[in-house]
């Protein structure tokens, strides 16, 4: 299993920590399981990486489509497996294509209108996204705060106890859809230090991109 950190900083730190694993390895009836005792805010299961065919379970349940882990997917089948510069992947929620800039930044650009469908709520300034213990209200299940800290530049965290995981460090699907909701290209400062771009593409497509970094490999439960 090779463990990746999706959105770092220039720097290499902070990040989202993935688990990505050969589908091959692990029967479809376990993959919950691995996920659930791996512990990581998503893990990807490639199951063919020549059409890019992979599964995204978080550790409680599956998901359709979800942005830090097709970034990280992205990164490491075009460097470990020479996939083309600009390639597609295909989860179960449909077509995603990715790319890399000249910032050595991955990107995908994915259907809207298979994201988690996050709550975004607006707060009135950078401290008071910071001062945040957790959701305002209980039925903030999976929710996304935002507040503006410059022109284009967001401060955010998400709570997603609704998927089992109580604080995301980076979350690209939320980046989707803030830069959605606003019309307008954003960049993202996320949890302790992570950092996101996203782009509104049409009424249908928006796209998320950011730096990834491996870490030591891990062995599966």
């Amino acid at each position: 299993m090779r463990v990746l950190r999706v959105f770092t900083d220039a720097a290499g730190l902070w990040g989202n920590s993935l688990g990505v694993i050969d589908g091959g390895l692990v029967d479809e009836a376990d993959r919950q399981r691995v996920a659930h005792e791996l512990g990581f805010s998503e893990t990807v299961f490639v199951d063919d990486r020549a059409t890019g065919t992979l599964r995204i379970f978080t550790p409680a349940v599956e998901l359709p489509l979800a942005g830090h882990p097709l970034v990280g997917a992205a990164w490491l089948l075009r460097r470990e497996y020479g996939s083309p510069a600009l390639f597609e992947l295909r989860p179960p929620g449909g077509l995603v294509r990715t790319w890399r800039d000249t910032g050595d930044r991955t990107w995908i650009d994915a259907p809207l209108s298979s994201l988690p469908d996050w709550t975004l709520i607006q707060l009135g300034s950078p401290i008071a996204i910071d001062d945040l213990c957790g959701p305002l209200q209980p039925e903030h299940d999976h929710v996304v705060y935002w507040a503006w800290l410059a022109p284009g530049v967001m401060r955010v965290r998400c709570f997603a106890p609704k998927f089992g995981i109580a604080e995301d460090e980076a979350t690209g699907s939320a980046a989707l859809r803030l830069t959605t909701a606003l019309g307008q290209p954003v960049d993202i400062r996320q949890g302790n230090g992570s950092v996101l771009h996203a782009r509104p593409i049409d009424s249908d497509r928006a796209a998320v991109g950011g730096l990834v970094v491996e870490d030591e490999p891990l062995g599966m439960p």
